[in-house]
């Protein structure tokens, strides 16, 4: 019996794991370790922004960021993201996954250099500039969640697509750790090359003039993998999937993956006839609510609020990280000093907490499946965070700093052994061809919203300090996963069957080949 699929489709969906494949995840996943570096990488560098540019001698205080001027800078680069995934997220269905993606690798270098680059003769200018090219680095940034994952999914085989999806996402774990050892080992380099007193001693000589050039190196930096990746992305071809149903080429199709996977194809261009005819519907037409409004608003409304409890991790950071002897108080180190612990500080909890999460992912997600994964991970950070929240004032007491580090890092854990990769993995498989990169984009973008939510509503209710401020949080942190626990019902497991199958593509086109066979069958027999 011929396959119901076209045969370059079914090439792909059966093939044998290869070294293309290799290829491929190392290729979309240096994205994601540059989207990674770059928008994690200012959390090691905000308190020496402060510290050089904020500082009030009147005071006799270290200087910080203004909570306005912090938030502008983490929310810049995140609207920069959410604009970002809409925009390369239609044109990559629009003009083709390859046009669009050496793109955003582009804009990403060049904003990555200008952000270190950023100028001015005042505070507030520097902040502007800053402000500025963070916000085109995360339109670059966003454009790489829908054409990464859309573009790894259409080409790994069924069996394995799912942790393929999420390998490519996982290097976002090694992005963020390499943010805070890059950052940890410069700051080393420039502590031990410039000296300067403790703040207690001399608040006036504690930041050392040479640190301006430390947090414009480290931004600098990003740009680095993303100028390595260009060449080899320019260099894969279209993904087949779109070349067939949305070009309309089977033949290029055939041969394009013919020579990625060493085999040879048929074309089948007959049949692109009625796989086109089965999906000619729009987006948000009333044939593609019946068929998958209802997993676009699940994979929209979990990805949001995965998002607001991952971008508001790090309210318990301050109390964890003193307590874990990994950062002292402002008032006793210089600044390179305190730049040098959050940098360690933010290296061990990734390496310890955030990094295993995603592999482990990786490694189960094919036995458990995406559906599963995820209400485990949502289920899991809500009780993690909501023991951490009632019992908020007793964790901080340095006699159960071990208690409050293992929990702090189960709800790192559980969000990328969860939700965190799974939100990702299912909009990349949920919806068919000629609208994968622009639902994938779409359910992104909500997640950013989310993270909006976190750094604009959760992180400023916490920015007192307050204990009960914060307890509050976590447990309202709670609540928004298990939100996520039950709106992740509105999906469906997708492991093992192939995208067609999955988005109902093929629905229809092998019965109707079915019904012609026999009625030429037939016709045959009466000539007779």
């Amino acid at each position: 019996m011929a396959p119901r699929n076209l045969a370059v489709l079914h090439a792909l969906d059966t093939a044998r794991t290869q070294w293309y494949h290799l290829t491929a995840i190392v290729i979309a996943g240096m994205g994601f370790f540059t989207d990674a570096y770059d928008l994690f990488c200012i959390t090691t560098v905000s308190k020496l922004l402060g510290r050089l540019y904020y500082f009030d001698p009147a005071t006799k205080a270290p200087g910080k960021l203004p909570v306005r001027v912090n938030n502008l800078v983490i929310g810049f680069a995140l609207i920069g993201t959410l604009a970002g995934q809409l925009f390369f997220g239609l044109l990559g269905d629009k003009f083709g996954r390859k046009r669009v993606y050496g793109i955003t690798l582009t804009i990403m270098a060049i904003c990555a250099i200008c952000s270190g680059l950023s100028f001015g003769s005042t505070a507030k200018s520097v902040m502007g500039t800053l402000c500025f090219f963070r916000f085109w680095l995360g339109f670059g940034i966003g454009g790489d969640y829908p054409l990464s994952a859309t573009i790894m999914s259409e080409y790994a085989n069924k069996k394995t697509r799912g942790a393929f999806i999420a390998a490519v996402f996982a290097m976002q774990g090694v992005g963020i750790i390499f943010a805070g050892f890059v950052s940890m080992i410069l700051s080393g380099v420039f502590l031990h090359f410039y000296r300067a007193p403790k703040f207690q001693d001399d608040p006036v000589y504690s930041t050392q003039p040479e640190a301006d050039y430390l947090w414009r190196i480290v931004l600098m930096l990003g740009a680095l993998p993303a100028i390595l990746t260009y060449y080899w992305r320019m260099k894969m071809p279209e993904t087949g999937r779109y070349t067939a149903l949305i070009e309309g080429n089977a033949k290029q199709a055939a041969a394009d993956m013919g020579r990625v996977l060493d085999i040879e194809i048929q074309a089948d261009q007959d049949r692109l006839g009625q796989f086109k005819a089965n999906n000619d519907y729009k987006l948000f037409s009333s044939e593609f609510n019946r068929r998958h409004g209802k997993h676009l608003i699940g994979t929209m409304s979990t990805w949001f609020l995965l998002d607001i409890a991952f971008y508001s991790q790090n309210l318990a950071q301050k109390d964890i990280f003193p307590n874990m002897n990994l950062t002292d108080p402002a008032k006793t180190v210089n600044a390179i000093r305190e730049m040098f612990q959050i940098s360690k500080a933010m290296f061990v909890v990734a390496l310890l907490g955030t990094f295993p999460g995603y592999w482990f992912t990786v490694f189960f997600i094919e036995k458990i499946g995406r559906y599963y994964i995820q209400l485990i991970g949502f289920f899991m950070m809500s009780v993690f965070m909501l023991i951490i929240g009632i019992n908020y004032t007793d964790l901080r007491n340095p006699a159960n700093h071990n208690t409050f580090a293992i929990l702090y890092a189960l709800t790192f854990f559980f969000a990328n052994f969860g939700p965190n990769s799974t939100t990702f993995v299912l909009p990349a498989e949920l919806f068919p061809t000629r609208v994968r990169s622009t639902c994938h984009a779409m359910s992104a973008a909500a997640g950013k919203a989310g993270a909006l939510v976190a750094a604009f509503g959760v992180q400023s209710y916490t920015l007192s300090g307050r204990t009960t401020r914060i307890k509050h949080a976590m447990m309202f942190l709670a609540f928004t996963n298990m939100l996520g626990f039950c709106c992740t019902f509105l999906l469906t497991e997708t492991k093992g069957r192939s995208l067609e199958e999955i988005s109902g593509e093929d629905e229809g086109v092998y019965q109707g080949e079915m019904e012609m066979s026999e009625a030429q069958a037939e016709g045959r027999s009466a000539v007779m």
